[in-house]
């Protein structure tokens, strides 16, 4: 009885296998931006099992970047450090002594966990943050929030050059200032501004929400930038989820042909949404 179990089980393998050779077929040379979110991380199992998934899509031939957040790593170390952090409209005030942090945080503690994650999973893992290569130029966002920055220009050339070599590159959110500044950039923003500048096929946002919902909870998993516009302004889509929906109506008209929010605490979201066919969050598309 266990054996019949068992060869259920691989023949059921075997035919998700199969399922998925179109989608990865489609996908093969596609670039793929995916926002891993602070709160996406998780556990140490959770960390393994998206690095495993993000070198499944680098053997199958898609080229994936990771952009990554850290804000509970941030808001704990700073408390650590008794370094008092203010939040204006959800976005972190940054001094000196908090930019200070955050680059410690950002490009080490947490870059480097991503890396040596899919490094153990055979990929080729290599960390960057926005200030390499000059990567990512900012202009200040707003005088109130300090060294905090919006891409102005993004060069994915270094991007480019770790493709050809089949590395995963590793990017975390910060970008230097016209006059050698560092700036502290929204991992969201980030995000759709590399996306743009490679003109990626898709940007996958993942977060700790299932995606855009209606006015009963559902889950919308198909939506037009028209659609994204009225429910905003209809109240629907509120709070915390304008700002994402905001990113992916910029980089669709920047030149991304899509955007998915997806909760990335759901195991292999990342294969469920490209693999297969029904997909794993909300989709948005241009009109």
């Amino acid at each position: 009885m266990k054996t019949r179990a068992m060869h259920e089980d691989w023949a059921s393998t075997a035919r998700t296998l199969s399922e998925a050779l179109p989608n990865m077929q489609r996908y093969d040379g596609a670039i793929v931006v995916v926002k891993l979110g602070g709160h996406a991380m998780g556990s140490d199992e959770a960390m393994q099992s998206f690095a495993r998934d993000i070198v499944l899509l680098r053997q199958v031939g898609v080229n994936p970047v990771i952009v990554h957040g850290g804000g509970p790593m941030i808001n704990e170390m700073l408390q650590r450090l008794d370094i008092k952090s203010d939040f204006v409209n959800g976005k972190r005030v940054t001094d000196a002594a908090t930019m200070d942090v955050v680059e410690m945080v950002l490009s080490g503690r947490v870059n480097k966990r991503i890396v040596q994650a899919i490094n153990g999973q055979g990929g080729k893992g290599v960390g960057l943050s926005g200030k390499d290569a000059g990567m990512i130029t900012c202009d200040p966002a707003d005088p109130s929030l300090g060294l905090v920055g919006v891409p102005s220009k993004v060069n994915p050339s270094i991007l480019h050059t770790l493709f050809r070599d089949h590395a995963i590159p590793v990017i975390a959110p910060l970008g230097g200032g016209r006059n050698g500044e560092t700036f502290n950039i929204n991992g969201d923003d980030a995000a759709g501004a590399v996306a743009a500048a490679l003109k990626a096929d898709r940007l996958l946002l993942l977060t700790d929400v299932e995606g855009v919902k209606d006015t009963a909870g559902q889950v919308l998993t198909q939506l037009s930038a028209q659609q994204i516009k009225d429910l905003t302004a209809s109240g629907v889509i509120a709070g915390g989820m304008i700002p994402k929906t905001q990113t992916a109506l910029d980089a669709i008209e920047a030149g991304v042909r899509a955007v998915v929010i997806i909760d990335g605490r759901a195991p292999n979201a990342v294969l469920l949404e490209l693999f297969t066919d029904h997909g794993a969050g909300s989709m948005i598309r241009a009109d």
